[in-house]
C-alpha cells in the first residue's frame, strides 16, 4: 500500500505551500506544550529541504514517527495541524517500509497512531480533514490484522459526508480512500452498513462524470459485489444495474466497461434470481451480445461479456411472457411492452397477481407512487387490466390502498397519465350488472 494510491493535486499544491510556512514551535515551548526534546527534533526538519528530511527520515525514522503523532495528538492550531500532516505524508511517500514506524507508536502510547487522526478528520479545514483521510487510508489499508471498529467506523462515516460532498476534491479523495479500503471483507461489510456510501456513488454515476472517476466508483462498487449481502440487494436497493448499463454504453474507455462486466457477473453468480431478471429488463442481453462481437485487448473482458451473455440467453429462454412480466413488475421499470396491451395475457394471468398473499398485486400498487409518468400510466393501466379480467380484485384493491391512489392520478399533470387513471376507475367502480 502506498500513500501516492491516494493522489490529489489539489493537496499536493496546499501541501507544497504549508512545507514554506512558519510554525511557531518555539513559543508552544513557552507554554509548556512541547517539551525542548521534542523542540530540537522539529527544528531539524521545519522548513527544510527534502533532501535533508529525508536523510532523518532514513537514519531516524522511528524517533520521527512517534514525534509527529504525538505532537498532532496535543496540539490543535490549524497550521500546526496541516505541517504535521504534510511531514507524515512526506515521511510516507513511496517508503511503505515506513508504515510500521507508525503503527508502532501504540507501544508507546494506545491512542496512537489512530486517535489523533480521527480527531483531525473532524476538523474545519478542508485540508487537514483530505490530509488526515489520506494518509488514515494508508495506515489502515496496510494492518495485517481485521480492523478495530473504532478505528474503521468514525472514518467511514467522514468519508460517507465526503462522498455526498458538492466539492470535487472531496469526492475525489474519499472514492480514493474508499477503493483502497474495500479490498478488506470487514470494511466492505462495514460500508455496505452505511448506505450515505452507496447512494453517493450513485449520484455521482448519475452526474456522469469523466472516465477515471466512473472507472473508480464501479471499481468499489465491485469490490463490494464479492459480498452476499450485497450482490442479493444491491440493485433493489440501489437500480444499480440500469445505470451501470447506460454508463457502459457511453464508456469510450475500455476499462470502464471491463469493471461493469466483472460486476455484473459477480451479481450473476453470487444471486442469480436476484439479478437476472432486472438485466433481461434493462437489455443486457442484446447489449452484452454486442460487446462480444467488438475487439478488446484484454482478453477477461471477452471471458466476462461471454459468461453474462450466456447466463442471460439460458434465463431468457425459459422465461414465460408471465416471467417476463414479474421481472419488469420486480424491476420498477414498468414499459409499453406487448403484455400489457394483450387481452389474452390478462385472462390468463390476471388471478395470478393474487399469489402468496398478493405479492406482485402489492407490488404493482407501489409503483402508483413513482415519479416517472411511463411507470404511472402502465402500472394504472395495468390495474384497470387487473379488474376487468378478475372482477373480485376490486375489493382487494381497494383494501389495498390502490382505488384511492388510482382516483388521484386522474389529476395527474401529465395528459397520459390522467387518461389511463381514468379508464381504470371506471373498471374499478363499474358495477358488473350494470350491462344486464
Amino acid at each position: 500500500m502506498s500513500l501516492s494510491l491516494v493522489s490529489n493535486a489539489h493537496l499536493d499544491d496546499i501541501s507544497a505551500k504549508i512545507r514554506s510556512k512558519p510554525v511557531p514551535w518555539e513559543g508552544y515551548q513557552r507554554a509548556e506544550l512541547v517539551t525542548s526534546e521534542e523542540l530540537a527534533l522539529i527544528k531539524k526538519v521545519d522548513r527544510q529541504p527534502r533532501a535533508k528530511v529525508e536523510s532523518i527520515h532514513l537514519s531516524d525514522g522511528q524517533t520521527y514517527a512517534l514525534l509527529y503523532l504525538r505532537l498532532l495528538k496535543k496540539l490543535q492550531r490549524v497550521d500546526t495541524m496541516q505541517c504535521l500532516l504534510v511531514l507524515i505524508a512526506d515521511a510516507l511517500l513511496d517508503h511503505d517500509e515506513r508504515i510500521p514506524l507508525f503503527a508502532r507508536a501504540a507501544q508507546s502510547d494506545p491512542d496512537l497512531p489512530y486517535a489523533p487522526l480521527l480527531r483531525t478528520l473532524e476538523a474545519q479545514d478542508d485540508f487537514v480533514q483530505l490530509k488526515s483521510a489520506q494518509i488514515l487510508t494508508v495506515l489502515l489499508s496496510s494492518e495485517s490484522t481485521p480492523l478495530q471498529h473504532q478505528h474503521l467506523q468514525p472514518f467511514l462515516k467522514v468519508l460517507s459526508s465526503l462522498v455526498q460532498s458538492q466539492s470535487q476534491n472531496k469526492r475525489d479523495v474519499a472514492v480514493q480512500c474508499l477503493e483502497s479500503l474495500l479490498a478488506r471483507p470487514e470494511c466492505r461489510r462495514a460500508v455496505w452498513a452505511i448506505p450515505g456510501i452507496l447512494a453517493g456513488f450513485v449520484e455521482i454515476l448519475r452526474h456522469k462524470p469523466g472516465p477515471q472517476m466512473s472507472y473508480q466508483v464501479i471499481f468499489c462498487i465491485w469490490l463490494l459485489s464479492f459480498e452476499q449481502d450485497v450482490a442479493e440487494q444491491i440493485n433493489k436497493k440501489y437500480d444499480i444495474i440500469p445505470l451501470l448499463i447506460t454508463v457502459a454504453q457511453a464508456a469510450v474507455k475500455e476499462k470502464v466497461i471491463r469493471v461493469i462486466i466483472a460486476t455484473f457477473s459477480n451479481l450473476i453468480t453470487k444471486a442469480p434470481s436476484e439479478n437476472l431478471p432486472a438485466m433481461l429488463v434493462a437489455q443486457l442481453l442484446p447489449f452484452s451480445k454486442n460487446l462480444s462481437t467488438r475487439k478488446w485487448s484484454d482478453e477477461d473482458i471477452l471471458e466476462d461479456v461471454q459468461y453474462v451473455r450466456d447466463e442471460l440467453e439460458r434465463n431468457f429462454e425459459s422465461l414465460t411472457t408471465y416471467d417476463e412480466y414479474m421481472s419488469e413488475l420486480a424491476s420498477g421499470h414498468l414499459s409499453w411492452t406487448p403484455v400489457h396491451e394483450s387481452d389474452a395475457f390478462w385472462r390468463e394471468n390476471a388471478s395470478r397477481l393474487n399469489d402468496r398473499d398478493y405479492e406482485q398485486l402489492k407490488t404493482l400498487i407501489g409503483l402508483l407512487g413513482s415519479d416517472d409518468p411511463v411507470v404511472l400510466a402502465v402500472a394504472v393501466h395495468d390495474l384497470g387490466q387487473y379488474v376487468k379480467h378478475y372482477e373480485r380484485g376490486k375489493k382487494i384493491i381497494t383494501d389495498l390502498g390502490g382505488k384511492a391512489r388510482a382516483m388521484e392520478l386522474m389529476t395527474h399533470p401529465d395528459p397520459d397519465v390522467r387518461y389511463h387513471a381514468l379508464l381504470s376507475v371506471q373498471e374499478l367502480v363499474s358495477h358488473p350488472w350494470s350491462a344486464v
